[in-house]
């Protein structure tokens, strides 16, 4: 005889369907686009470059100055990071010098974390210098949301 509970024959289930009305600040779909390519598809900080199965990078845009803040949709104010980077980036646990040095809020971020990051401590920038993050939205980020 089986367990009791596992032989129960299927429930149906009927998942509801609500309509929902959100008011948020309008993303231009082109900005994750423009910034992953012009980091070449690559983290940033952590240098990897994941591209999955079905051909699309898994790294992610990340606005600077986010867009809650005013932060514009430009590739200037962007960054290409992998998951787990982009949650330290928006929560202030990791940021960027005026001199593209990653810089860490050493107190919050655990050792397993900072391996991940570039070992020469430098932000991966595009190449064209006309993208690099912009020094004001670099600013932003350090004064408002970085924790370090």
């Amino acid at each position: 005889m089986g367990r009791p509970g596992l032989a129960e024959p299927p429930t149906a289930f009927e998942r509801p369907v609500v309509e929902m009305t959100v008011l948020r600040p309008f993303r231009e779909r082109s900005f994750m686009f423009n910034v992953r390519k012009a980091y070449s598809n690559r983290c940033a900080m952590t240098g990897l470059r994941l591209i999955n199965g079905g051909g699309r990078p898994e790294v992610q845009a990340a606005h600077i100055q986010p867009v809650a803040s005013k932060g514009p949709d430009s590739v200037r104010n962007g960054l290409a990071l992998s998951g787990t980077v982009h949650w330290m980036f928006d929560r202030g646990l990791i940021s960027i010098g005026d001199d593209y040095t990653i810089l860490t809020a050493k107190s919050y971020v655990p050792d397993d974390a900072l391996r991940l990051l570039n070992k020469n401590g430098l932000v991966h920038l595009p190449e064209d210098p006309a993208l690099h993050p912009n020094a004001h939205y670099l600013k932003f980020h350090r004064d408002n949301i970085f924790k370090g």
